[in-house]
Parts: C-alpha cells; sequence; structure tokens
C-alpha cells in the first residue's frame, strides 16, 4: 500500500463522488508530475486540491512558496494539520477564489471543475503548469482542427500557449477507481502565434460559434448581433469546427473593423 492509501486507511478520510474527489495513488506517478514542472526553489507554486497531499510534500521539498487551494472542510483541515507552516493553505473555492501570484500551477483536477479552472489559469501570468485530467478532456486540450474533439478550449489554449500530453495514467492509478484514464498534461504560457485586433472580440467569436458549431458562423454571429446580414465577414457559410485558430481570428478582426 502506498503513503495515499495508507492515509486513506489511517485517517477514514472517504473520498466524495460528489466532489470529483479520486486520490492518485502511484507515488511514482506523483514524481513524475512533480518532474514535468521542473519547479525552482525560489519558484512560487499554486497547487489546487491537495486532496491528501500526495503532490503536495513533493512540492515542499522542491519549493520554498507553496500555496493550496481547497474547498472540502476536511481535507483543508488535514492538509493545515499536516503540513502546519510549510505552506500557506487557502479555505476556498478555487473556481471563485482570486489566485495568488504564481510561477508554476500544479493540480489533480476533478472533472466538473477542469474547465473554468484552465479558461482561469490563462488569465493569469505564470511559467507553466501541469494538471492531471481526464484524458477525453485532454483530448479536447489538444485536438486537431476538424476532429470531434476541437473546441473553445482547443482554440484558446494554442492562443496562448503550447499544450503537451506528457502521459496518460490509468483508472486504476486512483482511488476510488474513476470510470476513465486521466492524462498529465503540461501548459507553457507563450506569444499568441497570430495577431488578433482585439482579444476580447476574437475570443467572444470563439466562445459564440463553438456554442453553435453546428451552425454555419455567419447565422451563429448574427443570432448574437455582432453582425448583420451583407456585413463583410469571411468564412459565414463554414462551420467553426473546420476553421483554424488564425482564421478564426480574421473573422473576430473583421467583425471588430465593423465596430470601430
Amino acid at each position: 500500500m502506498n503513503d495515499t492509501g495508507r492515509l486513506i486507511a489511517d485517517t477514514g478520510i472517504v473520498p466524495k463522488k460528489s466532489k470529483g474527489q479520486n486520490f492518485l495513488i502511484d507515488d511514482r506517478v506523483a514524481d513524475r508530475h512533480i518532474g514535468y514542472a521542473d519547479i525552482k526553489r525560489t519558484d512560487r507554486v499554486l497547487e489546487v486540491g491537495p486532496g491528501l497531499g500526495i503532490l503536495t510534500k513533493r512540492l515542499i521539498e522542491v519549493s520554498d512558496d507553496v500555496t493550496c487551494i481547497e474547498i472540502d472542510d476536511i481535507l483543508a483541515e488535514y492538509i493545515t494539520k499536516t503540513y502546519g507552516d510549510s505552506l500557506k493553505l487557502i479555505h476556498a473555492d478555487a473556481v471563485k477564489e482570486p489566485f495568488p501570484d504564481f510561477d508554476v500551477f500544479v493540480s489533480n483536477l476533478p472533472y466538473s471543475v477542469s474547465t473554468p479552472i484552465i479558461f482561469k489559469l490563462l488569465e493569469y501570468d505564470f511559467r507553466t503548469a501541469v494538471v492531471m485530467v481526464q484524458k477525453e478532456f485532454a483530448d479536447r486540450m489538444v485536438a486537431m482542427v476538424g476532429s470531434p474533439d476541437y473546441s473553445r478550449l482547443t482554440v484558446n489554449l494554442y492562443y496562448r500557449s503550447t499544450c503537451e500530453v506528457m502521459e496518460t495514467v490509468p483508472a486504476s492509478r486512483f482511488n476510488p477507481r474513476p470510470k476513465v484514464d486521466s492524462a498529465l498534461v503540461r501548459i507553457t504560457p507563450r506569444e499568441p502565434p497570430f495577431k488578433v485586433l482585439d482579444e476580447k472580440t476574437f475570443f467572444k467569436v470563439v466562445e459564440i460559434t463553438f456554442n453553435h458549431r453546428r451552425k454555419k458562423i455567419g447565422t451563429s454571429l448574427k443570432s448574437a448581433h455582432m453582425m448583420e446580414s451583407g456585413d463583410d465577414v469571411p468564412y459565414i457559410d463554414d462551420r467553426v469546427e473546420r476553421l483554424k485558430p488564425e482564421q478564426i481570428g480574421e473573422i473576430a478582426d473583421a467583425i471588430y473593423k465593423l465596430k470601430h
């Protein structure tokens, strides 16, 4: 039995399915998770959802500045009692709580909050993030244009970062065992690979068109009152799932010009 398995047995803490709690129980996976982040001693590290601390105990070994955000009352108390002054614990909902400044982000993300946390993460300045997510979510993060997994998430990540699936983690490495495999994904911020006139307009176009991915782009944008019939906007007879992010940027630029 590994450390996490013993802790579950010793503490009597029962993972809550309603909160998507699946505790990693493979120490080798935890070691690689931390290794992919390439953490320096002076890095400010933020961990969301420390659980029973399989990553946390490794983080405090490599960084002098670790902050954890935990929503669960019992787990927050456990982390505080176990690690004390070795880290800062914020007992809050990570979706709603503003993030402190950080250089490295590490998390085993419950599926229910994966989307809002990743979108929130992209609004911050940081050097690298390594997250454990469900495999199907990881597929959406790095999907190819035209594939069923190509999504708003894909485009936003592509625009702001490079995104790599580092490894697939079998469901057997968690307690309780989830129904699907997971994956470790590394996100590295970068300068956008293409320019747009207005990022707010670009992200709005991405959101609207992917919310109606089966409709023609023109139909979606007219329904959202972002353009009118006859406006000079490219690709309006296409569907967004077939367009590269750069082409979506061309649409956003055309709409921005119409309004300015």
